[in-house]
């Protein structure tokens, strides 16, 4: 089954290792076999992340488009506990990122990982 993507002009998009960047009209791109892609709203790069679950969502990233890294994983797992012992209520989101990353259903724990995003600024909300 093919999977059509609308790009918007000038946007950005990674596809396993490449970084392609639309020109000035709308386009659309069929990929007609299985592949890794992320779309620009979906990335965030290491200078831009600002928080403890940016950084994380920054290694979610690399698992997503490398799959089984072990050394990557590795460096998810200890990130993850830093961020659990500073916050436990983070402990759900982040054992859901990881159950999905265990099943391999690595698109999905990024997913997930925009979730732990977005708690993060509503506690951080609350804070202010």
């Amino acid at each position: 089954m093919a999977l059509r993507i609308d790009l918007k002009p000038h946007e950005r998009l990674i596809i396993g290792d490449v970084s392609i960047r639309n020109g000035g009209r709308r386009a659309s791109l069929t990929f007609e076999t299985k592949a890794k892609f992320l779309r620009e709203k979906d990335i965030l790069t290491e200078s831009q992340a600002r928080t403890a679950c940016e950084k994380l969502y920054v290694i979610l990233q690399a698992i997503y488009l490398t799959d089984k890294d072990l050394l990557i994983e590795n460096e998810f797992v200890q990130h993850a506990n830093e961020i659990m012992t500073s916050v436990p209520s983070m402990g759900l989101y982040i054992a859901d990122i990881h159950k999905k990353i265990e099943d391999g259903d690595y698109y999905l724990a990024l997913k997930a990982g925009q979730e732990l995003i977005n708690y993060e600024k509503y506690l951080t909300n609350l804070v202010e």
